[in-house]
C-alpha cells in the first residue's frame, strides 16, 4: 500500500459546485461555469504586458469612485446560492470603489453587480470563449461593459455594451486610437498594448 505526501492536494470534486463550495477551494487556478471547474492557463507574457499597460491607463484615468483590478474573481450571479454557479476570472476589471475590499477577503467574491467593466485579453486559444462565449455570460450578468482586446497581429479592441435589451451591441473593431468617455474618458494608442 502506498501513502499519498500529506500535502498532496485532493483531487477536484467530481460533482457540480456552487460558488460557495468553490470559494472553499485553495486557489483552484479554474473558473467555474455551470457549476463545472475549468482549468485556466497561465497568461503568456505578451498578455501580461498589454494587461499592465492596460492597468496603467485605466488607473491614470479612471475617476476616483471607481477602482481597477486585475485577474480577481467575479460571481456572475446567474445561479441561487445552492445550484451550480458561475465564476470568472477576466484579465482586468472596473468596479466600484466601495467594491474593491470584497476582492481581497477570503471566501468573497465580487459580484457581477460589483463590475462596471470587464476586460479580457483575446489569445489565439481563447478567441472563441472570449468572444462568444464570456460575451454572452457577461451580457447575461448584466455587466454593463465588456471590452475583447486583441493582441494579435494587428491590436484591436471590440467595446461591447448593454444597450438595454438582450445582450451587447457594439460598434466593431477599433484599431490604432481607442477613445470613449464610457465609463470615463480614456484614449488608448492600441500599439502600445505590444
Amino acid at each position: 500500500m502506498t501513502a499519498l505526501p500529506i500535502d498532496q492536494p485532493s483531487p477536484p470534486p467530481r460533482r457540480l459546485l456552487s460558488v460557495t463550495e468553490y470559494t472553499e477551494l485553495a486557489d483552484p487556478g479554474s473558473e467555474l461555469v455551470e457549476g463545472r471547474l475549468l482549468l485556466t492557463p497561465s497568461p503568456t507574457p505578451d498578455d501580461n504586458y498589454a494587461s499592465f499597460q492596460l492597468r496603467v491607463a485605466l488607473g491614470g484615468n479612471c475617476p476616483d469612485d471607481l477602482d481597477v483590478l486585475t485577474a480577481v474573481d467575479v460571481d456572475l450571479e446567474l445561479a441561487g446560492p445552492d445550484e451550480p454557479g458561475f465564476v470568472r476570472r477576466p484579465d482586468l476589471v472596473v468596479v466600484r470603489a466601495e467594491a474593491r475590499g470584497k476582492a481581497y477577503r477570503p471566501g468573497v467574491l465580487l459580484c457581477a453587480s460589483d463590475v462596471v467593466l470587464a476586460i479580457e485579453i483575446c489569445s489565439p486559444e481563447s478567441r472563441r470563449t472570449d468572444h462568444l462565449v464570456k460575451r454572452a455570460e457577461y451580457a447575461d450578468a448584466g455587466i454593463p461593459r465588456y471590452w475583447i482586446v486583441d493582441i494579435g497581429d494587428q491590436v484591436s479592441i471590440t467595446a461591447c455594451h448593454h444597450p438595454g435589451s438582450f445582450g451587447y451591441a457594439d460598434s466593431g473593431l477599433t484599431v490604432g486610437t481607442f477613445a470613449t468617455t464610457d465609463p470615463f474618458d480614456l484614449q488608448l494608442d492600441l500599439a502600445r498594448l505590444v
